[in-house]
């Protein structure tokens, strides 16, 4: 018995108009992440790019998505994959022009399709007008973080050290030293120079960007850096090293401040201003759940990734315990939890979860998981063909810039963000004409698109059928969730008119059967009135 039981086809995304204006679509939408640089190409210049991207929607559509999320496609010199930003109104030449930003956003919601665009607020590029004007000397240095260093012991030496011992989350100081002796600050690379919200200049040229894209047509941003747009008064010193690892777990002066939320709050007044249920979800690591909450109180934003749940181990135990205190503090401001398995800057989470097929197992039902969870969800892409990391890149090939320092992040994310493949031959995969920017594995050709279709088995059509499902089924989405009595290593849990089991163990259990079988990640066997659910599995029943 596998995952083809009792599915109704795919559909298309609902359409953006339909939707009941009190439902709130974001409340139970599955998003699909695309990173702009590694999902089409459509020049052939082996990078991925907004025609690209146009071309390959059918795919989200049938899907069964409800938005996509595009990593940044602005104008940048791409010194951290376009998170590096010189100009927020401009298209990037790698990735097509505004026109084709327009045509994608317009086929998008032909085909029932959001689209949230990524806007990235801590930081510009050292390339942006503000900042090569800051470092002329200009007035544009206020909008900056430029501070004198500290004094060396030997007066005549001048400030020979930074102001604080912050860090870079890429490793090494987070202050680089001008050419006239002040130092400004870069929580980031050395091109990412941080922006000082404190400026009014600041808050309301961001103002004017989400107006630009709004008046385009987008419906919502993810916000790149949610969490650290404020720093502490002062900028006090943290006293430790390896502070990258310390992110998400302790309180931080450069992260998390409570000042951010005002500019959030702001943010929410714009949107609202906008018809069509416009929304903002936050990248923002905080130290609890109930810290997260904060952001997705109801005059702040709408979703905040849930990284807990991507980071928690394949334990049932430390799930569970996840599962309720993320569903306890959204719940507690009103807010839906949003899920998250993998994205652009983590390991995929078949590798996470060992790799191989013990991790594709895993993964599989982890998504069967994920997508009956109270909330909403994202899917990074290629996530729904099971593609692990790419662990053995070349040392030449590799672009991510921790790669290149010490101490920061671990520097291997280029390995979640190889090309995907489409078809199971040709010289990237259906990436495209012209090769792909990171090399793909060979083995990657039999789990292209082409290759998984209509092989009920695949990945690709566990996915389909239970995006199918979630929107069939009422009991999924938004609402509410009770867990059942079960053995040690499973979860079970009931949804109205809805169970799903998962067995964490590397060993079949047998439990009584919960209802009719809907979907299931491995074949199931029925003994009387029991069924015994294989190692490392989920399955979805209809009560």
């Amino acid at each position: 018995m596998t995952q083809e039981l009792t599915t109704p086809p795919a559909t298309a995304g609902r359409t953006p108009d339909t939707d009941t204006p009190a439902a709130g679509w974001w409340r139970d939408a599955v998003i699909y992440q695309v990173y702009v640089r590694s999902f089409a190409d459509g020049d052939g210049d082996g990078i991925g790019d907004l025609p690209g991207i146009r071309a390959r929607l059918p795919h989200l559509a049938a899907l069964g998505a409800d938005a996509v999320w595009l990593t940044p496609f602005y104008a940048s010199p791409q010194a951290d994959g376009g998170y590096d930003v010189a100009d927020y109104r401009a298209v990037d030449p790698l990735f097509g022009d505004l026109q084709d930003a327009d045509d994608l956003v317009r086929e998008a919601h032909r085909l029932g399709l959001r689209v949230i665009v990524d806007i990235v607020p801590n930081h510009t590029s050292d390339q942006h007008a503000w900042f090569r004007a800051a470092l002329a000397g200009g007035p544009e240095r206020e909008r900056y973080h430029f501070h004198p260093g500290k004094r060396s012991a030997v007066p005549a030496q001048g400030p020979a050290a930074p102001p604080n011992d912050w860090e870079s989350v890429f490793g090494g100081p987070a202050w680089t030293r001008t050419e006239d002796g002040d130092w400004y600050l870069h929580l980031f690379a050395p091109e990412q120079p941080d922006l000082n919200w404190e400026h009014p200049d600041v808050r309301a040229e961001f103002e004017s960007v989400l107006r630009f894209w709004l008046d385009l047509g987008v419906d919502g941003f993810r916000i790149d850096v949610a969490h650290g747009m404020v720093k502490a008064e002062g900028l006090p010193d943290i006293g430790a090293r390896e502070q990258a690892k310390l992110i998400g777990a302790q309180e931080l002066p450069f992260f998390d401040q409570d000042g951010v939320h005002e500019i959030h709050r702001s943010w929410r007044r714009l949107l609202d201003s906008y018809d069509g249920r416009r929304i903002a979800v936050a990248e923002a690591w905080a130290p609890s759940p109930e810290r997260l909450a904060l952001y997705v109180r109801p005059d702040e934003l709408h979703q905040a990734f849930n990284f807990q749940f991507l980071n928690c181990p394949w334990d049932a135990a430390e799930m569970r315990e996840v599962v309720d205190a993320s569903l306890a503090a959204t719940r507690s401001v009103g807010a839906p939890t949003t899920w998250v398995l993998s994205n652009h800057d983590v390991v995929r989470h078949p590798t996470r979860y060992g790799g191989g097929e013990q991790g594709l197992r895993r993964a599989r039902a982890a998504a069967l998981l994920m997508l009956a969870l109270p909330g909403s969800a994202y899917i990074y892409q290629g996530e729904e063909l099971g593609l692990p990391e790419v662990t053995d890149l070349p040392d030449e090939v590799r672009q991510d810039p921790s790669f290149f320092r010490a101490e920061g992040q671990d520097g291997f994310r280029d390995g979640c963000r190889v090309p995907i493949p489409w078809t199971a031959d040709g010289p990237s995969y259906g990436f495209g004409g012209g090769g792909s920017w990171l090399p793909q594995p060979a083995e990657w050709a039999g789990l292209s698109v082409e290759a998984q279709t209509g092989d009920p088995r695949s990945t690709l059509e566990l996915y389909r059928s239970a995006l199918a499902l979630r929107r069939a089924l009422p009991g999924l989405g938004d609402g509410d969730m009770e867990w059942l009595e079960t053995p040690a290593d499973l979860l079970a849990f009931a949804r109205p008119g809805f169970v799903c089991t998962v067995n964490t163990s590397a060993s079949p259990a047998e439990l009584a059967v919960p209802g009719r079988p809907l979907i299931a990640t491995a074949p199931l066997e029925f003994t009387g009135g029991n069924v015994t659910i294989p190692a490392e599995s989920a399955v979805w029943w209809a009560i």
